[in-house]
């Protein structure tokens, strides 16, 4: 690691407190090279990634990590005009070693911004350690309500989405748009899948749909036999499932197979789709979806960050990349109205509250909260892409229920 010059709380090196100046020009004098000692430092911005390097998400965070690395790239690998320093923690999805990791990258590896999750459990505990400490964190994934809800913070962004909203506009569409009249719901039992379905749940329930009942399994066990005879039993107009990852692509596979496809439609957040249609194959075809982003978009910005992204990584990007590349974007507004300076939180903070996001998804702003306000798509698998079919709800903002902010 490279050696900085060691600055103290009033941001002038040790060595330079025996200068005392004895008028105001001395003074101006002083100020103009505390500045360039800091612009000339070299001292980096280290940012913290805590994301899941294996188990069912470790795709999920490579995709984040690659789109975030990407935007930096793009601007020279400096942020505000400094360059960027990272650290790594694999989260392994694991709430129960959460504190413990997050802890590594505030305490021992002191980083300036912590990016991550995508496991909603584990973000809650990043989200404690970061109002703690007053770490700015930026959530690239992990929809958690709670985290833009009473866990809402001065230094907590998110550049995703909250379960609510990405589940919500499914339910509008399955009631008003598809007529559906009563529905299932499938997850796993943890604050994702069950905030997911109940989102759903809320719009089906207000748009004259009417969910029966709520089936749920452990994370991430992925024997869904039982619960399929189950819904073939109760013959449902409607099955909404929430998962992601490797269980996304067993559920699908496993739905399908068991027949249930041709006659009762299954309906999800995009996650059941995204980053997966290659491993679920024929099994996904002509499902609905809704998410903040879709393939081909059309837009010349989407064009060229699809493009870029593939060149770069030899993948196809998709929704994860677009919210990795996001957190750095948002990160670059609040560090450039702050001049490089991650110390002044409040200038950080208002700069990007009131910044547009130019990102591949559309263009997007942030609620009160620091979630996102964006337009929810809603997506049709063709082949291995999730086609846009139109804007399900448009600049959708989270409810942000319980945020004191």
């Amino acid at each position: 690691m490279t050696h900085h010059t060691p600055i103290s709380a009033n941001g002038v090196p040790p060595q330079r407190r025996t200068c005392r100046p004895r008028n105001a020009v001395a003074l101006l004098a002083l100020s103009a090279l505390t500045g360039a000692v800091w612009a000339q430092s070299g001292e980096k911005i280290k940012v913290g990634f805590m994301l899941p390097a294996s188990g069912t998400y470790a795709a999920l965070g490579v995709a984040i990590e690659n789109g975030f690395r990407m935007y930096v790239g793009e601007q020279g690998g400096k942020l505000g005009g400094r360059e960027i320093e990272y650290f790594k923690v694999d989260d392994e999805s694991d709430p129960a070693k959460a504190t413990d990791n997050v802890n590594r990258l505030i305490k021992r590896d002191k980083v300036d911004v912590i990016v991550g999750t995508v496991h909603s459990g584990v973000a809650m505990a990043m989200a404690r350690a970061a109002k703690e400490s007053n770490t700015i964190l930026i959530v690239p994934n992990a929809g958690a309500d709670a985290v833009t809800g009473p866990m809402c913070g001065p230094t907590i962004f998110r550049s995703s989405f909250s379960n609510w909203q990405t589940a919500y506009p499914m339910g509008v569409v399955a009631g008003k748009q598809e007529g559906k009249k009563n529905a299932m719901t499938i997850t796993w039992k943890y604050a994702a899948g069950e905030e997911s379905v109940n989102g759903f749940k809320e719009g089906f329930e207000k748009n004259g749909g009417k969910v029966n009942k709520q089936l749920t399994l452990p994370f991430p066990n992925v024997e869904f036999q039982a619960l399929l005879t189950e819904i073939a039993a109760a013959k449902p107009d409607a099955v909404y499932a929430f998962f992601a990852g490797a269980g996304a692509v067993k559920f699908v596979k496993d739905y399908h197979a068991a027949g249930l496809s041709k006659t009762i439609p299954l309906y999800g957040p995009g996650f059941l789709t995204d980053g997966t249609l290659e491993a679920q194959g024929d099994s996904a075809q002509g499902m609905l979806t809704t998410l903040h982003y879709a393939d081909e978009l059309g837009s010349e910005r989407d064009k060229s960050f699809r493009t870029n992204y593939a060149k770069a990584y030899k993948l196809a990007p998709d929704v994860y990349a677009v919210q990795g590349y996001d957190a750095a974007q948002m990160l670059a507004v609040g560090l450039k109205a702050a001049g490089g300076d991650v110390s002044k939180k409040d200038v950080f903070r208002s700069a990007v509250e009131k910044a547009t996001i130019a990102s591949p998804r559309g263009d997007f702003t942030l609620s009160k909260a620091h979630n996102p306000v964006q337009d929810i798509y809603l997506r049709k698998v063709e082949g291995k892409e999730n086609r846009k079919l139109g804007v399900a709800v448009k600049a959708l903002a989270d409810p942000a229920r319980g945020c004191k902010l």
